[in-house]
């Protein structure tokens, strides 16, 4: 099944104690489709500038991921300079030049409107309406979001949140929106806001899957009716070169196993966050998405196994 993903696409410049790397291929919407494309077709709409080397996105449109929606203007490309430290849970920004991105209002090709999965990637939420405002009933809608825009734009993305099935957010920004300090208190005071499924992201710790049962089915119509929890831990990485990405990664994984299996079921999404963080695993083994683009099918099963060995153990006594 189809899979739309509406984002930026970006040039980055990236520092870590492993080495660094100058205006590679960014963004959160590159990094998703780089991801995704190997579950799914993927189809992206973001927008650059005349100055953009679109010589370096041959690699993703050879992946199978389908550029018509991309717009190219007349200004400067998204770009975004950052630095890591030995904590490569958080990057230190350098500087920030928006260029075209900041005028970005998505427009989704019309061969693009019914997509039957859609992720809106890390951008202003009255643009992720906009996009939800041009697309045909999707069957499942995923969106991303980060602290600047919950503080800038929170009733806007409260909006949004009736209108998903899945949000993805990391555990502080979680806590921030939600005013709650406990992640499971956060994330029942999210699905109480729309979404059928929150996953929060920790990182080098993993990432927690959140859904709330069928009330009606289990006879429990209180709004304090638990949280169903699922957990899957990060892969242990002996190198890791760079995290920049690995959450869109993540994303495109998850999304990508759901497009491909059609299949939204509570067992199906609980393995797609361990396909999600396995691509996640993959992103951060080299700088901007090549490692995405070049890994293979057989690489990606082996690593779902190593998953699955990493969590099971003997139920007895």
């Amino acid at each position: 099944m189809t899979l739309l993903v509406v984002g930026s696409v970006a040039l980055d410049s990236v520092q870590t104690p492993f080495g660094s790397a100058e205006h590679v291929v960014g963004g959160s919407a590159t990094f998703f489709a780089s991801s995704a494309c190997h579950f799914a077709p993927v189809q992206l709409v973001g927008v650059v500038g005349r100055d953009y080397p679109m010589q370096k996105l041959e690699a993703l449109a050879a992946s199978g991921v389908d550029l018509a929606g991309l717009e190219r203007v007349a200004g400067e490309s998204f770009r975004w300079r950052g630095r890591y430290g030995h904590d490569l849970n958080s990057a230190e920004t350098l500087e920030t030049r928006l260029g075209v991105f900041a005028d970005f209002r998505p427009k989704i090709p019309a061969a693009f409107r019914h997509a039957p999965y859609v992720f809106l990637a890390n951008i202003d939420p009255q643009l992720q309406l906009a996009v939800l405002d041009q697309v045909s009933s999707p069957r499942f809608v995923g969106c991303d979001t980060m602290n600047f825009w919950i503080a800038s734009r929170r009733n806007e993305l409260l909006d949004v949140l009736r209108h998903v099935d899945l949000v993805t957010l990391n555990d502080g920004e979680a806590r921030q929106l939600s005013e709650q300090v406990n992640l499971v208190h956060a994330a029942r005071w999210i699905l109480d806001r729309g979404p059928r499924y929150v996953v929060i992201k920790k990182g080098e710790h993993g990432a927690f899957l959140f859904s709330r049962p069928d009330r009606a089915s289990e006879g429990n119509s209180s709004p304090d009716a638990r949280v169903r929890i699922f957990f899957a831990p990060a892969y242990p990485l002996e190198q890791v070169f760079d995290p920049t990405g690995a959450g869109d990664a993540f994303a495109g994984g998850f999304m990508g196993h759901v497009a491909r299996t059609d299949d939204l079921s509570d067992q199906n999404l609980r393995r797609a966050v361990v396909v999600g963080s396995a691509m996640g695993s993959f992103a951060v083994e080299a700088f901007s998405n090549e490692r995405l683009l070049a890994v293979t099918a057989d690489e990606i099963a082996a690593r779902i196994r190593e998953f699955y060995e990493l969590v099971t153990f003997e139920n007895g006594r």
